[in-house]
């Protein structure tokens, strides 16, 4: 199998479903599943995720690339080695999702939907991840990555959104993320829905979700504004050296969010309102029936606003800046 997208995209299963390099041993588990295991011993088991949304393709595209020079044989792996192409069948229609957002029913909440296709996803996502990290030698450490782009355009174009935990975060996972191009990182206060939250909670992993741009249709991309991110990942792959960032991202948290409960819901921002875009305090943000949203610091700023998202989901996040706290929160 030279070319996992394409396998992927096919809806078939490959005639051969195992093979090596001289470097590595891979297995096709299932559609859009792919295991990597190093001939050599590893320290570190990874799992890289794409295509969670159907319509964020150039992750999907970025990993892909880096993936056939370690199925040509021509790069060694550095790591035990789980890819995932979330959502196989958004993928190829193009859609973000066909009946529900997969990303917010990771933890065991796929069972509070109608029996289908998307809940069956998760179900086997859960599955693998689980198998992949029960096979973890004990002094291996446990990374999840998660590549997405958003919706709309964003005053930081390239952010990383950290599952809440409270353990520490490993300074080697942040630098990574520094060096990634990351320039700013959102801490949840709340557990959640998202694959990298089921993997920090229930195994312990790093987990990050990367937002590396703006969504868009095969072939339409420019991957060359992932290159920060598509350098930091080749390192962590085949083990090559990664520049460190001259600079830090900034640290936001979640404050609060807002949620689309009733068909009355209004979200008071234009649809041209950029991620990360400032408001002052006492500013309405959206209402709800008799609910209102303010803002209740002395600055917040908005992430993913989205009024026309299904009943009962997230129509918007507010953050802090660490900086401009005068004590920041706790991890």
């Amino acid at each position: 199998m030279q070319d996992f997208l394409q396998q992927t995209l096919s809806g078939s299963a490959p005639r051969k479903r195992k093979g090596e390099t001289d470097f590595l041993c891979w297995q096709w588990l299932d559609h859009g599943i792919l295991l990597m295991e190093p001939k050599e011993k590893a320290r570190r088991a990874l799992v890289l995720s794409a295509g969670i949304h159907g319509n964020e393709t150039a992750p999907v595209e970025m990993v892909n690339r880096l993936l056939l020079p370690l199925l040509r044989g021509e790069k060694p792996l550095q790591q035990r080695l789980l890819v995932i192409l979330g959502n196989p069948v958004a993928l190829k229609t193009g859609k973000r999702y066909l009946r529900y957002d997969i990303n917010r029913l990771f933890g065991g909440r796929w069972q509070q939907i109608v029996d289908g296709d998307e809940a069956h996803r998760v179900l086997r996502l859960e599955q693998a991840v689980e198998t992949f990290w029960q096979a973890c030698e004990t002094e291996e450490t446990r990374w999840h990555l998660d590549l997405h782009t958003a919706i709309r355009g964003s005053y930081h174009a390239r952010f990383g959104l950290m599952p809440y935990t409270e353990r520490p975060w490993p300074p080697e996972f942040m630098h990574w993320l520094a060096a990634a191009g990351m320039e700013a990182l959102v801490f949840h206060r709340a557990p959640g829905g998202t694959f990298t939250h089921f993997s920090c909670e229930h195994f312990a992993a790093a987990s990050c979700t990367l937002e590396l741009g703006k969504a868009r249709p095969f072939g339409k991309n420019d991957l060359s504004q992932f290159a920060a991110a598509e350098q930091a990942l080749a390192g962590l792959l085949y083990g090559e050296a990664v520049s460190a960032s001259a600079s830090q991202p900034k640290h936001y948290r979640v404050t609060q969010q807002i949620t689309r409960q009733s068909e009355d819901f209004v979200l008071h921002m234009g649809s041209d309102t950029l991620n990360f875009t400032a408001f002052p305090q006492g500013t309405l943000l959206a209402e709800d029936s008799d609910t209102r949203y303010y803002v209740q610091q002395a600055r917040e700023y908005v992430l993913f606003p989205n009024p026309d998202v299904a009943l009962g989901l997230r129509a918007g996040l507010m953050l802090i800046e660490e900086s401009e706290q005068t004590q920041a929160l706790p991890l």
